[in-house]
């Protein structure tokens, strides 16, 4: 794809693809979650699938929706909470040690930086863009399997590891399109631009797309 398809891409996403639900993480941002209960909720997210991190989390924060009422509940509570997310019983270690650490040096209070966000114990380049761009609502590009995977396959970057596409997409996507990005493609690959044997003949942005990796679709 030509670079300067990348606004016709998003527009397109943006009017065919949210009407089917948003991924989890974003629907807690937009009802309105505060930086902690987006950042557990994200932490519940890694390798879970959405209809299970939504009532983890739900389950977790009716418990404890501030770090000093998470360090009231072992790690056998949370653990419990938070089951059958997977990996339940390191997230639950993870959940407790970070929000002890919220307490001890940020007053309680969630860090708005990438380089304080990267000192939580368990928390990458991933969790961290996606709570200063939902969060806190300020720019950073989240980039998860589907955003790597999709925006390789469009032809918008040539990049090997998630960690070359975030620095990719940093220098030549559009600051207008960063927040929304990651909730775009993440929907999209749930939906229609899957791993194996994409919906080709149903996407919205076929015209626009180099296929690349394709090999076979429906």
């Amino acid at each position: 794809m030509k670079n300067s398809d990348i606004g016709a891409v998003v527009r397109l996403l943006q009017t065919t693809v949210l009407d089917r639900g948003l991924p989890i993480v974003s629907q807690l941002a937009a009802e309105h979650y505060d930086p902690y209960a987006l950042l557990i909720s994200t932490l519940i997210s890694l390798r879970t699938k959405d209809e299970v991190t939504a009532v983890a989390t739900e389950r977790l924060l009716n418990l404890a929706h501030r770090p000093v009422d998470m360090l009231k509940l072992s790690e056998e509570d949370i653990g419990k909470a938070i089951y059958p997310a997977g990996f339940y019983r390191n997230k639950a270690r993870t959940i407790r040690e970070i929000s002890g650490t919220l307490l001890e040096k940020y007053a309680g209070s969630v860090p708005d930086t990438m380089e304080e966000l990267l000192k939580l114990k368990g928390v990458g380049r991933k969790t961290a863009n996606l709570v200063i761009s939902l969060g806190f609502d300020k720019d950073g590009i989240c980039v998860d399997t589907h955003v790597h995977r999709i925006s390789n396959r469009l032809g918008y970057v040539t990049t090997k590891t998630p960690e070359k596409t975030e620095a990719a997409l940093r220098e030549k996507l559009p600051k207008r399109f960063w927040k929304i990005y990651n909730t775009l493609l993440v929907a999209f690959g749930q939906k229609i631009c899957r791993p194996v044997s994409p919906l080709c003949s149903s996407c919205p942005v076929h015209r626009l797309c180099d296929r690349n990796g394709v090999t076979k679709s429906r």
